[in-house]
């Protein structure tokens, strides 16, 4: 059965549950985060006392209470004596009874009587004595424990009910045996023990003294609202001492005298596991029974409110039990004692045995190793939760603890890692500065660049041939007023929104057979050279280059109408052709001989003739 919860979310991994927990039921999964596995757990409650940030709860039987009190049924309310060191700040346990019974609950019962109850029986099978020694079964926690870690213990668990099944037994046969009963208590465990009976043992609800609490603020009960009002019948004896560590064993009436007594009372979570331990290896030699509770008797059970210390709520538990005797009626104690133990209050347990198999030796050397701990010199610190680094280990191979548990191996894997830390600073500071030195120089480059293009720029705009440069997408990347003029005014009207044309799609500005010659030399690498197109009833002279390999291409327009550009045009065409002849005249000088000489002066003439013109 699941009773602890553990929110992830609001967990901070300080692991204090996985090392608290006696039987490590909480390991850590592979993302760190801790999880329970809850067929290990036995309920104690260690693991709600050391969460820091609260991410440990347990399963609340509040919403299944108010249910069963909705329903019309009868409800008894069985309350453990524990009442008295609980609730100081209700001043009478008779307004604390009618605060129980106005939240709905046809009875109240104490269970100090089912103590008395079964502690009668516990007489009896002591005292009866035939050569084999008993584990008193009145903690839950301790019962689980030995079925699921001590599975060998079996035989020697007390086979009798606990004082919780045994009052509600005694309500059934008191008020009917339809009734329903819900136990107000101090212990977690005990909400798994209630599920594993049935019948007239079943206790249908379990609820820690915090939820009664809830219960109160949430229906607004105060003890200024209510009268007195005692507990219904039969009242208890000695059992109002069952809170306290060795309340029990007094309750039986069995001597508990140092030289003659049979019975061995302990409690504490320590002193509990030492004392089955050493009960499963020497309970012949120890000639004992054991009374063992988990949680100093019920008094400090994590179902419990911290509102004073363990010595206080002992001395209100004395205190409460004296008042009780005072106006017990003895006689009437008596007679109902001896007609309920007619009930059968015997019980059997299950192995449930969890144990897990211990790794090879090999291995839990290697993972002491990886701890650092000295093969010959290992000093258990148990900071992790384990009696030694041995304990430890293995639960790291078991898959249930992670190695940052470790106090000393923590400390130095930090050590380490700052260490590596401040390295790692010390190269990041110098790579940073590097980095510095070349944005430095990327800045300089930059502005030298920016200062490049923008004189580029400013030549590209005063030349008189119109200039356009574009990329391998044929998008424009600068262009001159000249290249807009050819364009016409729908381009001119766009260059006054986006300047130099930045950006436009050459193929929706120039018809197809002269982007193509820039396709040309884009795809060739090869340069377009003088070349004559019309376009809008205009003759242009083309040049195309490539600027940047397959990337990046220029071309120059001339208009070759312009008077100055048909000039410049004829004497370079006029000189190409001489230099052509030239090669030519040389190779058949001696066929032409003086006809060469009258041509080379024809052509140069016609040169001079229109450089005169420019001048002019």
């Amino acid at each position: 059965m699941q009773i602890i919860n553990i929110d992830l979310e609001a967990c901070n991994k300080s692991y204090a549950c996985v090392r608290v927990c006696p039987v490590k039921a909480i390991y850590t999964r592979t993302d760190g985060k801790p999880q329970v596995n809850h067929n290990r757990c036995i309920g104690c409650g260690s693991c709600l006392y050391v969460c820091a940030s609260n991410a440990v709860s347990h399963i609340s039987g509040i919403d299944y209470t108010i249910k069963l009190l909705e329903s019309g049924q009868n409800v008894a309310a069985i309350v453990d004596p524990t009442i008295s060191g609980e609730f100081p700040d209700i001043l009478d346990y008779r307004k604390f009874v009618e605060m129980i019974r106005t939240l709905g609950f046809r009875f109240v019962l104490e269970i100090s009587f089912g103590v008395d109850l079964v502690a009668s029986k516990y007489k009896e099978l002591l005292q009866n004595f035939k050569g084999k020694y008993y584990l008193m079964a009145n903690c839950p926690s301790l019962v689980s424990y030995v079925e699921k870690f001590h599975p060998e213990l079996i035989e020697n668990l007390a086979p009798l009910v606990s004082p919780m099944t045994a009052t509600a037994m005694v309500a059934r046969k008191v008020y009917g045996s339809d009734i329903k009963v819900v136990c107000f208590g101090p212990c977690l465990s005990a909400k798994h023990d209630a599920q594993i009976m049935d019948c007239d043992k079943k206790v249908d609800a379990v609820l820690t003294f915090k939820e009664l609490r809830e219960l109160f603020d949430r229906f607004n009960i105060k003890e200024s609202m209510v009268e007195y009002s005692d507990f219904d019948p039969p009242i208890g004896n000695l059992g109002s001492l069952y809170p306290l560590p060795s309340g029990f064993t007094y309750a039986t009436g069995v001597s508990s005298d140092l030289l003659k007594g049979s019975v061995i009372s302990a409690s504490g979570r320590e002193n509990m596991m030492h004392a089955v331990e050493e009960f499963s290896l020497e309970a012949d030699t120890m000639k004992k029974h054991f009374s063992l509770f988990y949680d100093q008797g019920c008094l400090m059970g994590p179902g419990t409110t911290v509102f004073s210390n363990k010595f206080i709520r002992r001395s209100m538990v004395v205190a409460y039990a004296n008042k009780r005797l005072q106006s017990l009626d003895v006689e009437l104690w008596k007679k109902n004692l001896e007609e309920f133990s007619q009930l059968d209050l015997t019980r059997t347990y299950t192995k449930d045995d969890q144990r897990l198999a211990l790794p090879e030796e090999d291995r839990i050397e290697e993972i002491l190793k990886s701890l650092g701990k000295d093969l010959e010199k290992r000093s258990s610190c148990s900071a992790c939760g384990f009696k030694s680094c041995r304990d430890f280990a293995i639960s790291i191979s078991q898959g249930i603890s992670k190695p940052e548990m470790c106090l000393t191996f923590s400390i130095k894997s930090k050590s380490d890692y700052i260490k590596v830390l401040k390295s790692n600073n010390e190269k990041l500071k110098f790579r940073t500065e590097q980095l510095q030195t070349v944005e430095k120089g990327l800045l300089n480059e930059n502005i030298k660049i920016k200062q490049e293009a923008q004189t580029i720029s400013a030549l590209l705009q005063n030349l008189p041939s119109a200039a356009v440069i574009i990329d391998d997408k044929f998008r424009v990347l600068i262009s001159n007023i000249s290249f807009v003029k050819i364009l016409g005014e729908d381009a001119a009207v766009v260059n006054e929104v986006i300047p130099g044309l930045v950006g436009a799609d050459l193929k929706s500005l120039l018809p197809h057979n002269i982007y193509n010659l820039f396709s040309y030399v884009l795809e060739n690498d090869e340069n377009v050279v003088s070349k004559d197109v019309f376009y809008n009833e205009t003759l242009l002279n083309i040049s195309i280059y490539s600027l940047k390999s397959k990337k990046i291409v220029g071309g120059v327009f001339r208009d070759m109408h312009v008077a100055e550009v048909q000039q410049e045009e004829i004497v370079n065409r006029v000189t190409d052709v001489i230099d052509e002849n030239l090669k030519m005249v040389q190779n058949i000088a001696l066929l032409l001989g003086e006809g060469a000489s009258a041509t080379e002066k024809m052509l140069n003439s016609i040169i001079e003739t229109y450089q005169k013109v420019k001048k002019q």
